[in-house]
This record gives structure tokens, C-alpha cells and sequence, in this order.
């Protein structure tokens, strides 16, 4: 029972550092001010770079590069149907999401509070 409550609250706080990326970005980039909005977009940009990175992932030889590539390009492209501006915005939001991201992580886990992963980053 401790194990899988472990693996919830780590769940349920990488969830919510990726969420305060895209968040952060968000903010910055397409003057976004909803963190509910920023959490679904996480599990959902988490789901679908899951789902991409894994499948393409099977490809013998080159598919954990098309994969990840693939995976990544997913990510932004959930990122653009979610916010306003078009590609642009959605690159932008993706970069400041993953250096306040990594921001974060790195304050963490120099204290010592969690070891480095965000769900919903991919990267990370």
C-alpha cells in the first residue's frame, strides 16, 4: 500500500511541476492566467508524447529518435490547440515551460525534496 501511495504523490507532484511550466509559459508567451487549464494540458501533452514516443518507439533501429521527435512535435502540437497564436506561441510556451521547469527541478533536487521529473515535459 505505501508503494502505490508513492507512486500517486509522485504522480500528483510531477503533474503539477509540469503544469506550473506550462503555466509559467503561458503566462510569458500567450498572457494565459488559468493553472486549472495548465494542469489538463499536462496530462494531456503527457498522455500523447506517451502514446507517440511509444509507438514509434517499436521501430527497429531509428525509432526511439522518430520517436522522441515525433513525441516532442506532439507535445507542441497539444500545446497550439490549447492556447492561443498559432506555432510560434506554442514553441515559445514549450521552451519557457521547460526552463521553469528546470528551474524548479534543479531547486529541488539540490535541497534534497524529490529527485528530477516532471509529467507532462517531456525531457524530464
Amino acid at each position: 500500500m505505501v508503494g502505490f501511495l508513492n507512486y500517486v504523490i509522485g504522480f500528483v507532484v510531477s503533474l503539477l511541476i509540469g503544469a506550473f511550466g506550462i503555466y509559467v509559459g503561458a503566462r510569458v508567451i500567450a498572457d494565459r492566467d488559468d493553472f486549472e487549464y495548465a494542469i489538463l494540458t499536462a496530462l494531456v501533452g503527457a498522455f500523447v508524447w506517451w502514446l507517440v514516443t511509444g509507438l514509434f518507439g517499436l521501430i527497429p533501429f531509428v525509432g526511439g529518435l522518430v520517436g522522441a521527435v515525433l513525441g516532442l512535435v506532439a507535445w507542441v502540437y497539444v500545446i497550439n490547440a490549447r492556447y492561443p497564436g498559432g506555432w510560434g506561441n506554442a514553441i515559445g510556451i514549450g521552451v519557457v515551460a521547460w526552463l521553469a521547469v528546470w528551474v524548479v527541478l534543479v531547486v529541488l533536487e539540490s535541497l534534497e525534496i524529490i529527485a528530477a521529473g516532471a509529467l507532462g515535459i517531456p525531457g524530464f
